[in-house]
């Protein structure tokens, strides 16, 4: 397949409309590239756009720590690559320089050469013979940089080649299934020379059960075996990674410099610390300080976060999010997190598992201004962080609703025909053109503000009891208690939506998203691998078995194709309700088998028939089942002394040109490390 549509677009407006804003960028293979406004930018101070500014530039730092945590080959594939993209002067309509293009955006989507959300490897639609070629007849100074030292051309290729072509080499970044070494068959980059029992002994070696506070051992650094003795390389400055730590480190500095108050500032200090230390403990200083800081309008996420790309749930993927506090739709998130403990109070978990007082519960609506590392160009609609349990219980968490990443997918969405395929009648897409953007941004709040925080591990339960199956298990945990509660008349009470029957907008697309429609993301013949993916499927399988004496919910044919019909919203909330007490049990006592035995029931297997029909009905619709983004530009503007006098933000930049700068600009790391 081939790049079909590459718009670049003309706002140069800091603030424009949206409906002024042209959302689509570019579109190739199974992906959309869309660009995102951030509107107020333009409101805030002079220092809060600087600091702004230098933590964007922060997080671009971070981008090249994310494709080696991927697979120790991908620097050198995108490097390779793209050298060949710039250089290549042979015809570049040719049916093979096309696709080369397409596999670079693919692997520029990716973080790497596996999908970012299947994490299955991609297989080039050129040939072997065109890539070896197409690197042969680069300048030998262009060639230079991709060797390593006393390395010659022929032996790149050779590197190369298998690992680009062969589908048995590298075929899942993260391996979910049951039953088989995780560590050995996953493609990541985050263990070398170990197996997943080795893992797994190191680090429960280093646990304390009786430990009040636990250290998230591993999250930063990557477990190798050398001259077979077992040790952790971290990520610090001086230590794995230290050419791009560097760098951050620089601008978090400078960010330092202009916080927006001394709070910020310590919290700005201390995330430095850590990365000059590589110490867990200091991490987790810093985590206790940033929840805790609730007064900056402008925040940030950087580091080693998320554990969703290591299949044991152990390691950190390095992501960043620059953002300030939409203060008008935090409104909403302010009235949920001040009900916090009536939402635990009134939850339909067991008491035990319940929390007796919840601590420093905060959300909020952000408008982004750089996506990076992890987030980026993919990026989720809401966060909570942060992940450690302990933390949550003492100190709380912070919680955050993408709305300007949101706005942006509901406009790209407008009329593209798929509610009127997939949605049973005209009752359902009413229904869902008046609230879906509500409750589906309503959801997403509940989910993070409270879901992920609510509920409490019993004493001497381990936060990685429920090992490979921990991800998936978190997931469904907060999307049910936000399905539950969006439900809940509380809801309506607290005018968080105009009418009572709202949430069913929300049931509706969830059930029909988890039974049918998320299996457009699926090659055929697939598992469902993912765990948000898993997470949704768990849920829509399980109401829908447990659903049928009372019929909640159909799967209906009407001319030849499957509709969901949901018969029944106040049962089908009882059932999200039970659901919800179950895998709170299960993550509360740390039942890995209640985990292992929901997620292998429910959430991975495909009815090969309807997903044959899904893809079918799906491909009428020439859409792309995946979005990704570009940033805006910033660009500092100064006066003849050079002092800053303003920032301005730009939304020019096409997909192609950005990650070509990107990699000019933000490249600090070794091709190997």
């Amino acid at each position: 397949m081939t790049s079909i549509l590459i718009a670049c677009g003309t706002q140069k407006s800091a603030s424009p409309t949206a409906e002024d804003f042209d959302y689509t960028v570019d579109k190739f293979a199974d992906i959309e590239i869309l660009r995102y406004r951030v509107p107020d930018f333009d409101s805030l101070s002079l220092k809060q756009k600087e600091l702004i500014y230098y933590l964007n530039q922060a997080a671009l730092e971070g981008r090249d720590i994310l494709y080696d945590q991927n697979n120790k080959y991908n620097l050198l594939i995108r490097r390779t690559l793209e050298t060949v993209y710039t250089n290549y002067k042979g015809d570049r309509k040719s049916a093979d320089f096309e696709r080369l293009t397409t596999y670079m955006k693919r692997i520029w989507m990716g973080n790497g050469i596996h999908h970012h959300y299947s994490e299955d490897k991609f297989i080039p639609e050129f040939s072997e013979k065109f890539l070896e070629a197409s690197i042969k007849s680069l300048e030998p100074e262009l060639i230079a940089p991709l060797l390593q030292p006393g390395e010659k051309a022929e032996n790149l290729i050779q590197k190369l080649l298998p690992v680009i072509f062969d589908p048995t080499i590298y075929p899942k970044r993260t391996n979910q299934a049951d039953g088989v070494d995780l560590i050995l068959t996953s493609g990541n980059n985050y263990y070398e020379g170990i197996t997943q029992s080795e893992v797994e002994a190191f680090y429960s070696k280093m646990k304390n059960p009786g430990d009040s506070t636990p250290v998230s051992y591993g999250l930063n650094s990557k477990l190798v075996k050398e001259n077979g003795i077992i040790k952790e390389k971290i990520y610090k400055q001086g230590g794995l990674y230290s050419s791009a730590i560097d760098k951050i480190v620089y601008w978090l500095k400078k960010a330092s410099e202009v916080a927006e108050n001394e709070k910020q500032r310590d919290v700005i200090n201390s995330l430095i610390k850590f990365y000059i230390t590589g110490d867990l403990k200091v991490y987790d200083e810093y985590a206790i300080k940033w929840v805790q800081d609730l007064d900056s309008q402008v925040d940030f996420v950087n580091g080693f976060t998320e554990t969703y790309g290591d299949p044991l749930g152990l390691k950190g993927s390095w992501e960043s999010l620059v953002n300030f506090k939409n203060i008008e739709a935090t409104k909403r998130t302010e009235i949920i997190s001040s009900n916090a403990q009536w939402f635990e109070d009134n939850s339909p978990v067991d008491a035990k598992y319940k929390k007796e007082k919840v601590k420093g519960v905060s959300a909020k609506v952000i408008t982004a201004t750089i996506l990076a590392g992890d987030c980026y160009p993919a990026t989720p609609i809401g966060i909570n962080l942060p992940n450690a349990n302990w933390i949550r219980a003492e100190y709380g968490s912070k919680s955050v609703t993408i709305e300007n990443i949101t706005e942006a997918y509901d406009h790209a969405a407008m009329g593209n025909g798929f509610n009127e395929e997939f949605m049973w009648s005209d009752e359902e897409r009413k229904r869902a053109k008046e609230f879906a953007s509500l409750t589906n941004n309503l959801h997403t709040d509940l989910h993070e503000c409270l879901g992920h925080g609510s509920g409490k591990l019993l004493p001497g339960v381990d936060p990685d009891a429920l090992k490979a199956y921990g991800s998936t298990i978190e997931e469904a945990r907060a999307d049910l208690f936000g399905l539950y509660y969006v439900g809940d008349p509380k809801i309506t009470e607290l005018k968080l939506l105009p009418d009572k029957e709202a949430y069913k907008a929300e049931y509706y697309q969830f059930i029909m998203n988890g039974l049918m429609t998320q299996l457009t993301r699926i090659q055929p013949g697939k598992n469902i691998e993912e765990s948000h993916m898993r997470n949704r499927q768990l849920i829509a399988a399980w109401v829908y078995e447990k659903g049928k004496p009372d019929n909640v919910i159909e799967i209906k044919k009407r001319d030849g194709e499957s509709f969901v019909v949901v018969n029944n919203y106040e049962k089908l909330r009882t059932l999200f309700g039970q659901l919800l007490a179950e895998i709170q049990r299960i993550k509360s006592t740390g039942d890995f088998e209640g985990g292992r035995n929901l997620v292998e029931n429910y959430a991975v297997k495909v009815d090969a028939a309807l997903h044959a029909e899904v893809l079918e009905r799906y491909k009428k619709l020439n859409l792309a089942p995946y979005k990704g983004f570009v940033n805006p530009v910033y660009t500092l503007e100064t006066n003849k002394k050079g002092d800053i006098k303003d920032v301005k933000v730009t939304y020019d930049e096409n997909y192609i040109d950005q990650n070509l700068r990107y990699s000019k600009d933000y490249s600090s790391l070794p091709t190997f490390n």
